[in-house]
């Protein structure tokens, strides 16, 4: 096996602690309320459409490095919505705030298209629905 990236333990009473072997940042998680856990922290699923609104910022914020455009900050707000049998995350909402960013209506599509196609869109179920305000 190659190196690692991340140790992950159980810790009981449905948490876990995540370490990002790098950096050494450490993440916990819990279960949600609705599915038996004290909502103390992210669940798993959170950290899934946190994930992909994130990657989803950083790609955008790697385009308009590399044409030349520093980026001021972006702000977005996420919702999850769970679906039962099975247990999935059905779909993520995400509304952008791109604050004094002022994108043209050209530079807007190409932020909705690079927002759509980032690595973890790309690794996510295409029966997941994400649902932005972006198109």
């Amino acid at each position: 096996m190659e190196s690692k990236n991340f140790d992950i333990n159980y810790t009981g009473s449905l948490q876990t602690q995540m370490i990002h072997l790098k950096s050494g940042t450490i993440v916990h998680t819990d279960a949600p309320v609705d599915n038996n856990g004290k909502g103390s922290c992210f669940s798993p699923t959170d950290l899934v459409a946190s994930a992909l609104c994130s990657c989803m910022l950083t790609i955008i914020g790697i385009h308009f490095s590399k044409n030349g455009r520093e980026l001021s900050e972006i702000s977005c707000e996420v919702k999850k919505v769970m679906a039962s049998g099975p247990r999935r995350i059905a779909e993520v909402h995400i509304d952008f705030d791109f604050k004094e960013n002022n994108f043209s209506e050209q530079e807007l599509q190409t932020v909705e298209r690079i927002a759509m196609s980032c690595p973890v869109a790309n690794s996510l179920s295409a029966d997941l629905k994400v649902i932005t305000n972006l198109g």
